[in-house]
């Protein structure tokens, strides 16, 4: 099954994600099917870039968004369908 997930970079204390289409049986940081967007919290605001028609691709292909993910795209719902990253 593939999911749409988060992928931990960075340093200790400062993280900064990527937004990820993998399959569920892979690791946290093992091959990835596409990165299609990232999400950096250290800065002050947060900034949150992710592809849109990528994610509209990958989800009418059946594909899974986790908790996180998903959490991200709702609270910046307007920034997700402008996108073109």
């Amino acid at each position: 099954m593939v999911v749409i997930r988060l992928e931990r970079r960075g340093t200790k204390k400062t993280p900064h994600h990527r937004i990820v289409v993998t399959d569920r049986a892979r690791a946290q940081g093992g091959r990835v099917l596409e990165t299609i967007g990232h999400y950096n919290p250290s800065h002050d605001p947060a900034t949150f870039v992710l592809s849109g028609p990528r994610l509209a691709y990958w989800l009418s292909t059946g594909a899974q968004v986790s908790h996180a993910v998903s959490t991200l795209v709702k609270r910046h719902r307007n920034v997700a369908a402008t996108s073109k990253a």
